[in-house]
């Protein structure tokens, strides 16, 4: 065995250590509180007064009295929105009319429908945009 090869074994079990730490936090991260259904109640409660937003595209926010101010891909829409059945149906915005469930982990949404992809987002005090 050589100065050399000893220096690299040295040197690789700090990098094998730093990435297996660094690979079971992330895992942590994502493991968190599963997703639920909410309720009617819930979901009025939960999204009254807040925004929802990817952070990037899109978001919405639930005003009060049932107002929604939506901005997607930098174009504003206003629209309404209630709770019916247990779902959040939103009357205006970049979608138009729907109904859709509500699943929550923590700040993480999911506005879900039937045979379509989820939109994934957070739920967040409203931010000011331009």
């Amino acid at each position: 065995m050589t100065i050399a090869s000893i220096r690299a074994r040295r040197g690789a079990i700090p990098v094998c250590l730093a990435m297996s730490i660094g690979l079971s936090i992330m895992g942590g991260v994502e493991a968190g509180e599963p997703f639920r259904r909410l309720t009617g109640a819930e979901i009025t409660a939960r999204l009254t007064g807040k925004e929802l937003t990817d952070e990037v595209h899109w978001a919405y926010v639930f005003g009060k009295a049932g107002r929604l101010t939506s901005v997607s891909l930098g174009t504003r829409g206003t629209g309404t929105w209630h709770v019916r059945d247990d779902e959040l149906c939103l009357d205006g915005g970049p979608d138009g009319r729907r109904c859709l469930q509500v699943w929550s982990s923590g700040q993480r949404v999911e506005l879900r429908r039937e045979g379509g992809l989820p939109d994934e987002g957070i739920l967040q005090t409203p931010q000011a945009r331009r």
